[in-house]
């Protein structure tokens, strides 16, 4: 089970509403920029506090902003606001892209997260891209207890880092900007290269290329050969 710790609500995963609402967006939108083309829509999954949402609308995206939480929905500016599970999300529109971040592809259950990428699949136009931000094995092996991550205005600390069961992992992160301080427990799933691979064939994408250097965030397309009845089980 996801939980944290520190000063104000907590979503039913753990994460800090008031931690996610104070900090700014840390390079993500300009990533995104790589694969959107400019005043395009996106449906940003799992949006949280908006971060990432803000800079987005700012530079002039068409943003819809999907989160399960309504404390976080809440906080989202510049944006549509829909208050919905991402496995359930069923809209009557496609976007030019679809967004999930904030390594959502990495939930423990392999059902959840093949959920989320058929939403992806069915919410992007064919023509469109799907935008993902995941951990591959090479970059994850690089991470140990203490391992800190400082972006613009906060700093991310890796606290506790172990396996907890068959291809699970614990991470307990610490949370830190202007002087105050949160924790978050999660349990996620890593994945290989062909285990993201074929992830995304099951729902019908491709890779279409890597947007950074250490491969954590990609562009994949709608792959046309691979139709509901040929996808993998």
């Amino acid at each position: 089970m996801n939980t944290g710790t520190g000063p104000g609500v907590f979503t039913s995963d753990g994460s800090p509403v008031e931690f996610y609402a104070a900090i700014a967006a840390a390079g993500e939108p300009e990533i995104i920029q790589r694969a959107v083309p400019a005043g395009g829509s996106i449906l940003e999954l799992g949006a949280g506090a908006g971060r990432v949402t803000r800079a987005l609308a700012a530079l002039g995206y068409d943003v819809v902003a999907v989160d399960e939480s309504a404390e976080m929905l809440a906080r989202v500016e510049g944006a549509e606001r829909v208050h919905a599970r991402i496995e359930d999300l069923a809209l009557d529109r496609r976007f030019d892209a679809v967004l999930l971040a904030s390594l959502l592809v990495h939930v423990p259950e392999v059902s959840t997260r093949q959920r989320f990428l058929d939403c992806c699949r069915r919410h992007v136009r064919d023509d469109g891209v799907v935008v993902i931000q995941w951990i591959p094995l090479d970059v994850r092996a690089t991470w140990s207890v203490g391992t800190t991550f400082a972006r613009s205005g906060f700093t991310t600390t890796i606290t506790e880092f172990a396996p907890s069961g068959p291809d699970l992992v614990d991470l307990t992160l610490r949370y830190e900007t202007d002087g105050r301080r949160w924790t978050q427990s999660i349990v996620e799933r890593p994945l290989s290269d062909d285990q993201f691979t074929a992830a995304l064939a099951g729902a019908g994408l491709v890779v279409d290329r890597f947007l950074t250097p250490d491969r954590t965030w990609l562009a994949a397309r709608p792959n046309p050969r691979l139709d509901a009845a040929d996808r993998p089980s």
